[in-house]
Formats: structure tokens, sequence, C-alpha cells
């Protein structure tokens, strides 16, 4: 391995090319490969023409590059000599799974940098006008996976207690679980959420409504992965929100489907 060779862990941001930090830009356009996400917006490419561009996909409910293979690439390529950019959607810490990488780099002895970047759960938020902190609102935000590795319920209770916005990631396909878990653990079913599509991007959609009402909203808007589910009081402030309510005329037939389900 020679003394250049060094893998940097780089947060591309939520989807919008211009929210990518200076130091990724710079990292990029050093790189000799480029280990890529499919949620990273192909733009940001225009920044390494020089390197070698490698997809290993991660989108949920997609088939995906296994993630021990992408750590042993990480290792082989940095053994060859090789400069190396893995992208990562978002920040490399925050359900990126950087925290695997960085441990396996760390056991094989590879020099390697984290390069942080704005979370798509807060960007998605800003972009619709939520703070995800209010302090007229609430004291805190809880970031967290809609799913479970072994497939066990989510801890309603505890989050329901926090008091806090909860910002939800990879949950679109257990949205009516979701709602349901909170609901029945004591968070008023009237509570304002929010879905965000495509969060920061030209593409960008979102709903909001009623925690009780959001799946139906959503899967009559056609709502779909990657997005962002948003739970809390903040979620009256974002903009345009007074204007999803045709959702209402068919809110019965959606409970009664539900209830019954």
């Amino acid at each position: 391995m020679t003394s250049a060779a060094k893998v940097y862990l780089v947060g591309a941001g939520p989807g919008d090319p211009d929210l990518i930090t200076l130091k990724a830009v710079k990292a990029l356009q050093q790189a000799e490969v480029v280990l890529v996400d499919d949620l990273v917006n192909p733009a940001l490419l225009a920044h390494c023409p020089q390197a070698r561009i490698v997809p290993v996909g991660k989108r949920g409910g997609c088939k995906s590059t296994p993630q021990h293979f992408i750590n042993r690439m990480l290792v082989a390529l940095a053994e060859q000599g090789q400069q190396v950019v893995r992208l990562k959607g978002g920040d490399p810490f925050v359900f990126g799974r950087g925290g695997e990488e960085m441990l396996a780099l760390r056991a094989a002895n590879i020099p390697y940098e984290i390069i942080p970047g704005m979370t798509s759960g807060l960007g998605a938020c800003a972009s619709m006008e939520v703070p995800v902190t209010h302090r007229g609102y609430n004291h805190g935000v809880t970031l967290i996976t809609g799913h479970t590795q072994d497939g066990e319920p989510l801890p309603w209770q505890a989050l329901v207690e926090t008091n806090t916005t909860l910002v939800i990631y990879m949950g679109m396909q257990h949205l009516p679980e979701i709602s349901r878990g909170l609901i029945n653990a004591g968070m008023s079913a009237d509570m304002p959420c929010m879905v965000v599509e495509n969060g920061t991007r030209e593409d960008q959609r979102a709903v909001t409504s009623s925690l009780q009402a959001i799946p139906y909203l959503a899967h009559t808007q056609g709502l779909k992965s990657p997005a962002i589910i948003v739970v809390g009081q903040v979620v009256t402030l974002a903009k345009n929100s007074q204007q999803e309510q045709d959702w209402q005329a068919n809110l019965h037939t959606w409970l009664n489907v539900a209830s019954a389900a």
C-alpha cells in the first residue's frame, strides 16, 4: 500500500447537488475510484471526471450490493494504492452504514477520513420550512429507522414519551404500522405528520395530514421511497400545510379498511 492510499467516507447530502460540502468536492476531485450509492445525485459525479465510478446500489426494497462486499472492496482498493471515495447519500453516519465501513477499514489498518454531509431527514424538513426543533413546540428531535434489522417492533412507547419531533427514515413500506404503533402507544391520532419524497430535489413531493390519515394520503398520492416521515407539532409550520385537505372526504373509508386489516 502506497503512502497516498486512503479511503474517504463522504456524505453527498440529501439530494440537491448544491448541498454537498466543499471538503467533499475536494475529495472527489482527488479520487481515483468512487464507490457511489444509488441515492446520490448523478450530477455530483461531474466533480470527479478523472475517477473510475463503481455503482454499489443501496436502496430500500430493491436489490442491493451486500455490505460485506463493499467493505472488502474498500480495503482491497486501498491496498492496491488507490485513493478511494465512498460517496453516500446524506451523511455516512446517519443510517448510512458508514460506521460498519469505518470499522472494516480500521481493522485492516487502512487510512481513512470521515467527511460528514447533511442528512436527508434534516434536509427534507428544511426544504418544507419545518424546523425539527422549535422551543415553542418541542425540546428535541429523534432520528429513527422505520424498521429494525431483526424485525422486532420499534419502541413505540418510548418514542411517544420523548415528546420530540420524530424523523423516520426508510419507513414508507411500514407507514400504516408506524401510524398504528404510535397511536396505540398513546400519541394523538391528530398529531401533524408529513411525508417528503425526494427531499431537496427538483422532483420533491410532500403531503401533510394527521398521523391517523397519513398512510391513506401518501398511498393515494403515490408517494414512494426514498422518502422521510416526520411526526410532530412542528409539521404545522410546513409551507402549504393547509392545502392538503381533500383526503378528508375519503378518510372514513380508509379508516374502516385499515381497522379491518
